[in-house]
């Protein structure tokens, strides 16, 4: 792409990337390395045509929840976003050439909240989310 001078790219990241993930640790913690590799990505091309984009969507509904084993959390059983609303977010995010795209107000609003928000005070409300036996009958 740098030798065409050309090109997009979409990563997808997660607004989980912002909060220490109580109990999905090592899953938050990939997420924070997409979200900060593309801002650097970016900025290592930005001299030329090629495009980087993070998508950073909330909870989506997918098998992940299922497969993770988290059925039995908060976060798990909560209504979570449309996967082709998200999809297309992301998708037009990098046809406009944007740096990152956090997809639904609510996930808006968690993202800024996060961002003047004590790192142990995120840790303790993800806590509430994620820790297995959480979930709302």
């Amino acid at each position: 792409m740098r030798r065409r001078n050309a090109g997009r790219i979409l990563i997808t990241g997660s607004i989980a990337g912002f909060t220490p993930g109580t109990f999905q640790a090592v899953y938050n913690a990939s997420k924070a390395f997409l979200d900060s590799f593309s801002f650097a990505l970016r900025e290592e091309l930005r001299d030329t045509r090629v495009t980087v984009t993070c998508l950073m969507p909330g909870a989506t509904e997918t098998k992940f929840f299922e497969r993770a084993d988290m059925m039995d959390t908060n976060v798990g059983t909560a209504k979570k976003d449309d996967p082709a609303d998200v999809a297309k977010v992301g998708f037009d995010a990098m046809m406009r050439g944007d740096g990152d795209v956090v997809t639904g107000f609510k996930n808006k609003i968690q993202s800024a909240v996060a961002s003047i928000t004590p790192a142990a005070m995120l840790a303790k409300q993800h806590r509430k989310m994620a820790e297995p036996g959480t979930a709302k009958s």
